[in-house]
């Protein structure tokens, strides 16, 4: 049976929601942001007209679009729309993924003996619409890469159906640049080789590839030529990420504690980011010797940082910690978990600090989470710069 694989993307999703607040928002360019040195976390088609991207520091689109209307964002809210939207998706397919905040891909092979997947995939767009006045695009195909690249295309609004006789003729023209997996790095490398366009990455030998840039040359040859067998992974709400630790002797070491304290938050963190999480509330617990346990938590603006929630986690410890009594064990908790990532979590935090962290991810990406960490949580403890 051939699959039929639907990707739903929210359009403008930051901004349509602002606009659902403010109707003076609507036809005017509009940025999702904050801070001189911080950056575009969404935007609006009036404001790309002009040149603005997200992820672009703000003065630059300032610059670019100076008529712009700057809103500094509620991620808060937007995590209400986005679990409505999953809730109407979740009650009419069989099987939903939630790739992120504004972002779905749905299982609905089988369902064409029904009335046609297309007309299925339509009407759940449509109810979106009705139920939450955002706009949704769509596109279906036979596997998520086709899909996803098919959705890009059609926006804004767009409705697209991509059968399996019109994969490569519908993938042979576009750039290399909308196939998921091509980064600025990957596209300048297969640029300076003359590979631009899905037809001519798709016509190069696999082995060429691969020595090209290294084993993800396989797959990348695969996704050009319309082939993604990836399957699509049921959606479940992790309520929190925690870790614990009881130590072998009971302690008041201050400064391991606190040292302890930062390298959970490190770890939690870079989880917070592989799975594509954000969280608003850090839970800090003790045990003391005599077992007595107190736990104290924080809500906080939706972030993954581990810079950020160290801190948190360590102000936490400073108001628990207040009996001159050994410990036996510390743990944390990040909980009210939210699909996002710090791509788009850009509200207080600056284009430097953004391209500090995917640097790091990508260092303990390729050798372990620990390969990399901050001094023992030295700068955090003692209040450095």
């Amino acid at each position: 049976m051939e699959r039929a694989i639907a990707h739903m993307d929210l359009d403008t999703f930051f901004v349509s929601c602002e606009r659902l607040q403010d109707t003076k928002l609507n036809g005017i360019p509009v940025i999702i942001g904050g801070g001189d040195r911080g950056v575009v976390a969404s935007c609006s088609y009036e404001a790309r007209y002009f040149g603005v991207r997200s992820a672009m520091p703000i003065k630059m689109a300032m610059r670019l679009c100076p008529e712009a209307k700057v809103i500094r964002g509620d991620y808060e809210r937007y995590s209400k729309f986005s679990k409505e939207v999953t809730e109407i998706i979740q009650e009419k397919v069989p099987v939903l993924e939630k790739a992120s905040i504004d972002e779905f891909y749905m299982d609905l092979s089988g369902m064409d003996k029904f009335f046609g997947c297309y007309q299925w995939t339509k009407e759940i767009a449509d109810s979106v619409t009705k139920n939450t006045g955002l706009p949704i695009s769509f596109a279906l195909s036979t596997n998520k890469t086709v899909s996803k690249i098919g959705t890009g295309e059609s926006k804004p609004v767009g409705r697209l159906e991509i059968p399996a006789q019109n994969i490569q003729p519908f993938l042979n023209p576009l750039s290399v640049r909308k196939i998921p997996m091509v980064g600025d790095v990957t596209f300048q490398l297969l640029s300076r080789v003359g590979i631009r366009t899905i037809q001519t990455l798709a016509e190069m030998p696999v082995l060429v590839l691969q020595q090209m840039i290294g084993k993800n040359g396989g797959e990348l040859w695969k996704k050009a030529n319309g082939i993604d067998l990836t399957p699509v992974v049921p959606y479940s709400e992790r309520k929190s990420l925690s870790s614990e630790h009881t130590f072998t002797n009971d302690t008041m070491d201050l400064f391991e504690l606190k040292r302890l304290i930062s390298s959970m938050a490190e770890s939690l963190a870079y989880q917070l980011r592989q799975e594509k999480w954000l969280t608003s509330t850090v839970v800090l617990k003790i045990r003391y010797a005599n077992f007595d346990t107190e736990t104290k938590q924080c809500k906080i603006s939706y972030t993954s940082l581990d810079h950020t929630l160290a801190r948190v986690a360590l102000d936490l410890f400073e108001k628990l910690y207040t009996r001159r009594m050994r410990l036996r064990l510390v743990g944390l908790r990040f909980t009210n978990l939210v699909h996002g990532t710090y791509q788009m979590n850009l509200f207080e935090d600056s284009e430097e600090l953004m391209n500090l962290y995917q640097a790091m991810d990508r260092m303990k990406n390729r050798f372990g989470k620990n390969a990399l960490g901050r001094a023992s949580g030295f700068e955090l403890v003692y209040g450095a710069v």
